[in-house]
């Protein structure tokens, strides 16, 4: 769908303004909504002088599970408040029946006279019938605000509807010169404290974790987001067992959470990614050793990596985070974007992105 937008700069500015804001609530569902997608909406009624902002009236974000909606919330704060109110929500509204009525009637029906929309939805349910749905009840519409913003936000639900596998990202912990482990294996650790802290922040923002039966075996890890206040963010573990069986007293084995591939042979991670998008996860972490790593780059399914690194330098006989790659060439290699850099306690935390994905690519620092 062509992008819309006003022709007046004071109007384009105000609109940028309170989708950032909606773009902030939309956030806060993202790892809770799965298979849903993470939505925000704002609802803000003119103000009295030329100029004015506004003032808001509504405003919601999609609940754990996906339901209730992001626009339903909004309204039901808002109560008589949204006649004529403009509603920015960050993802189309819906245009087709499920659990609820869609919530583009109820947009029409509690008489918002304006809605900017960041980013059409690609679910063929949707797929532009909810801003039709709109439009055709007089109700002005404008797409495109934020657009990027909200490809990020919803990166994981986007790559399940339009490519049928989840978001993957892959997240390590090393030296500086790319190293998990000493060569007798010792891992613990390599990062401070505060870098720790900040990783079980990243698993509350995804649906699933994948690791290895190796690392399951090795580590015993739990998987979970360790946070005070975030315990029930964990996301769903997920153990990709190879030649190696899963050493059935692990804590991964006897939980009744964990997805569990393989044996004999490590499955393809084609296969697993597929898998979990047709259960609905739409965001996978990846905590695994080298050979795990080194399959996901082999085959481009790395969008993101999420790199910590310590100000330490251990050598070549450490174990290196991602295993062989084959490359012969150094044109080979597959590029990513700096897109966040912040130090964190006295490590480095860079976020990297696939370059060739319609989002913003600008690399921000933060200390």
């Amino acid at each position: 769908m062509k992008t819309t937008s006003p022709t007046n700069p004071l109007e384009a500015q105000r609109d940028q303004r309170w989708m950032r804001a909606a773009l902030a609530l939309a956030g806060r569902g993202v790892g809770r909504v799965w298979p849903n997608p993470a939505v925000g909406c704002i609802l803000v009624q003119p103000g009295e002088l030329a100029g004015e902002a506004g003032r808001v009236v509504g405003r919601g974000w999609t609940l754990p599970g996906g339901r209730p909606h992001a626009e339903t919330e909004a309204l039901a704060r808002a109560g008589d408040q949204a006649i004529g109110a403009t509603a920015y929500v960050t993802l189309e509204p819906c245009a087709h029946t499920g659990e609820t009525p869609p919530c583009a009637d109820a947009l029409i029906d509690a008489g918002v006279s304006r809605v900017v929309v960041a980013l059409e939805d690609p679910d063929p349910r949707v797929a532009g019938g909810g801003i039709a749905r709109l439009r055709q009840a007089g109700v002005r519409v404008d797409v495109g605000c934020e657009k990027a913003a909200a490809r990020v936000v919803n990166a994981g639900f986007l790559q399940r509807v339009e490519h049928g596998r989840p978001w993957t990202a892959l997240k390590a912990a090393t030296t500086l010169d790319g190293r998990i482990a000493t060569r007798s294996g010792h891992s613990q650790w390599i990062t401070g404290s505060s870098a720790r802290a900040r990783g079980h922040l990243l698993r509350a923002r995804f649906d699933a974790i994948l690791t290895g039966s190796g690392t399951a075996n090795a580590d015993n890890p739990r998987l979970t987001c360790r946070l005070p206040g975030l315990e029930n963010r964990s996301p769903v573990p997920v153990v990709m067992v190879g030649e190696t069986p899963l050493d059935p007293a692990s804590h991964l084995a006897i939980s009744g959470y964990t997805r569990i591939y393989g044996g004999g042979s490590r499955p393809e991670p084609e296969t697993v990614l597929a898998d979990l998008a047709h259960a609905g996860i739409t965001r996978v972490l990846i905590e695994a050793g080298p050979g795990i790593a080194a399959a996901f780059f082999r085959r481009g399914l790395v969008d993101e990596i999420h790199w910590f690194r310590a100000p330490t330098v251990m050598g070549g006989d450490g174990l290196a985070a991602i295993g062989d790659l084959g490359h012969d060439s150094a044109n080979a290699l597959r590029a990513f974007d700096l897109v966040e850099r912040h130090i964190v306690g006295g490590d480095t935390y860079d976020v990297l992105r696939r370059p060739d994905l319609e989002m913003s690519n600008t690399a921000r620092q933060k200390d």
